[in-house]
């Protein structure tokens, strides 16, 4: 999530949860001081501020499987890696996706160009090897979403997007989605393949999608340019992702309700748009030129949004399907887990302070032998929500219509209506509210399912997997699913158990309560989204750091052994930028990097940095970075 919309969520919708459910920081309290946690906590603290300052890399050295130096903690205009590395800009903002795409021009605005050129603030990454079903690490696809737009580091004159003219909002329209590029390593350096037949860009402007999954075809999702409830133009805010066994990929839609405006009172969707955040004052122009976006002429349109979005990458004809099944909210994204059984579980968060953690079971099991059979898996299947308890338990609760509270009573009348209103389901049901979660995702070598919750400034008391009162920094939750490690765990399972793996923070300040381990390199804050290698490690990326006066970057630790929770500071971003995509290639020699929105907080006339270009009139341009080590061998190896 970018910092942008940190900025405007804390004027317009946080928190929008008006429920009294438990909260994660209440549940960490109640459940560690029993234990002294806190105590320990402070200790901790100490311990590790002294490691970070004296013994701290010695240390490291001998306990990290980790083989690089931390890099210094500096807000630069440029981005920095570890030493032995190299960090290889890919693709940028207004790059060449398909094959008649224009050259970039600074300044330009032209929609059409847009449509076919790389878009804006890159996040989600996903490669995907060619050929199909292969295991190939140096030739694939190579899948970015596309989150939002900085109009005012796009064209001079701009304050923000509201201020975009009808020209440039249709570009700003053009420059949100997806691309799908082709990429191929040569001489140990990536490069995008220029007329790939694979190449796409999926765009908020005319990409048409298909609704599928209990929502499709409901009277609340009808609207004036769709009366039958199952179309829809475009994708809106595309933050994190995921990657399916049968080789799709899935987009979500995270903080739409900032397009919409109008007067919500006006409509018979009021409770549904409130508890979503939509107001009166949308963040972009759009609205003054487009119906869609006022909610006072298209009362339904923003109920086809806030979906999880499936792609066939290797079908650039293929229409994009939303999946209804896996719920409504504002998601970060959705990883997906092949269990034991051959059951499809899909994790969730919903990225807003005080809101919730999902995971999807499919009704079907996966079939190995039948791509076709397996593309619609995401149709059906059961939605939960997680309520942490202070004894170190977790129970999913389903979302099943019909069940306990989700009745007509409560103006539930179908499955439909309990996914196109998730949160205010989950509230009913009592679920754990939570400090922001956003990238959750199992990690294939332990078993364990890990969480970032990024931070709540918002939070006045602490709850049992959110022990902070005041949580600035975030922490990461560690997950555990029952059945054993690795392939043996059971993730269709209604109860797991967690803990808390490393509290971020500075630890030479007593007040953040940091918990590392006592050797950390360095130190983080505010984690987002993570990628985890083939051998287990947990790589974090941040979203706010920079409010700390440290760059927002890549750090990464060891899950399990005596480099638990001991981070070393791999990637640092240029000034204003946030981190994000992390994505490796099956071998583990490529890492795959989205710097988002460098020099945030600028202008297009006076940039804080003109990263990556550093020319004269070239404004800064979000961009994908291929990071490699230097003797052709496995990052952190």
């Amino acid at each position: 999530m970018s910092e942008q919309f940190e900025i405007i969520e804390d004027r317009d919708d946080i928190p929008s949860n008006p429920t009294r459910n438990p909260r994660i920081s209440d549940l960490i309290d109640a459940r560690f001081s029993r234990r002294g946690f806190f105590k320990g906590l402070m200790a901790t603290s100490a311990v590790v501020g002294a490691g970070i300052a004296t013994r701290g890399v010695a240390k490291a050295q001998s306990a990290s499987t980790l083989t690089f130096k931390s890099i210094p903690q500096k807000i630069t205009e440029t981005h920095a890696v570890a030493e032995g590395y190299d960090a290889d800009v890919l693709i940028r903002w207004g790059d060449k996706v398909v094959a008649d795409a224009p050259e970039f021009v600074p300044g330009q605005v032209d929609a059409t160009a847009q449509n076919k050129q790389f878009g804006y603030n890159c996040d989600y990454v996903g490669y995907m090897p060619l050929p199909v079903g292969s295991n190939s690490s140096d030739h694939g696809l190579l899948c970015i979403s596309h989150e939002y737009t900085n109009a005012e580091l796009m064209w001079p004159g701009l304050k923000d997007s509201m201020g975009a003219s009808q020209e440039q909002a249709l570009h700003e329209i053009a420059a949100h989605g997806h691309s799908i590029v082709e990429i191929k390593k040569t001489n140990g350096k990536w490069q995008v393949i220029d007329g790939s037949k694979y190449a796409r860009r999926i765009s908020a402007l005319d990409t048409e999608m298909q609704i599928t999954g209990p929502a499709a075809g409901h009277d609340r999702l009808k609207t004036s340019s769709d009366n039958t409830g199952t179309r829809v133009i475009g994708t809106l805010n595309n933050c994190a992702g995921g990657k399916t066994p049968w080789g799709t990929i899935l987009i979500s839609e995270e903080n739409f309700n900032g397009y919409f405006g109008g007067d919500i009172a006006k409509t018979s969707e009021e409770r549904n748009y409130k508890r979503l955040g939509i107001s009166p004052e949308s963040w972009y122009s759009w609205i003054k030129y487009f119906d869609r976006f006022n909610v006072e002429k298209e009362p339904n349109e923003p109920n086809k949004f806030g979906w999880m979005v499936e792609i066939d990458p290797y079908d650039p004809t293929s229409m994009p399907k939303k999946r209804t099944a896996l719920g409504r909210f504002k998601h970060e994204g959705a990883t997906v887990v092949l269990n034991k059984d051959n059951s499809i579980v899909a994790y969730s968060g919903d990225d807003q302070r005080f809101d919730y953690l999902y995971k999807f079971v499919a009704a079907n099991k996966y079939n190995p032998n039948d791509r076709a059979a397996n593309m619609d898996l995401l149709n059906e299947g059961t939605l939960y929500v997680a309520k942490f308890n202070d004894d170190g338990s977790l129970d999913w609760m389903p979302l099943i219509f019909g069940e306990g509270p989700l009745t007509a009573e409560n103006d539930f009348n179908s499955q439909a209506d309990v996914l196109i209103e998730t949160r205010r389901a989950a509230d009913l049901l009592g679920a754990t509210q939570m400090d922001r979660p956003e990238d959750v995702e199992p990690n294939p070598v332990n078993g364990k399912v890990y969480v970032m919750l990024t931070n709540n400034s918002k939070r006045k008391e602490g709850n049992a997997p959110n022990p902070r009162a005041a949580n600035p920094h975030g922490h990461v939750l560690e997950l555990t699913p029952p059945g054993g490690r690795g392939k043996d765990a059971d993730h269709t399972a209604n109860r797991f158990t967690w803990d808390i793996m490393l509290a971020a923070g500075n630890p030479s300040n007593p007040d953040d309560k940091a918990v590392y381990h006592p050797a950390a390199e360095s130190w983080l804050s505010c984690p987002d989204n993570m990628a985890i290698d083939h051998r287990g490690r947990l790589w974090i990326s941040s979203d706010g750091a920079q409010g700390s006066d440290i760059p927002d970057g890549m750090w990464a630790t060891d899950v399990d052994g005596p480099g638990r929770a001991l981070t070393k500071f791999f990637f640092a971003c240029p000034v204003g930028a946030e981190m994000c995509g992390p994505e490796f290639t099956p071998d583990g020699t490529t890492l795959f990097l989205a710097v988002q929105h460098p020099a945030d907080g600028s202008s297009y006339e006076a940039p804080s940095t003109r990263w990556p270009d550093f020319a004269d009139g070239i404004p800064p341009r979000p961009s994908v970075v291929a990071v490699t080590k230097q003797d052709g061998g496995e990052i952190a190896g």
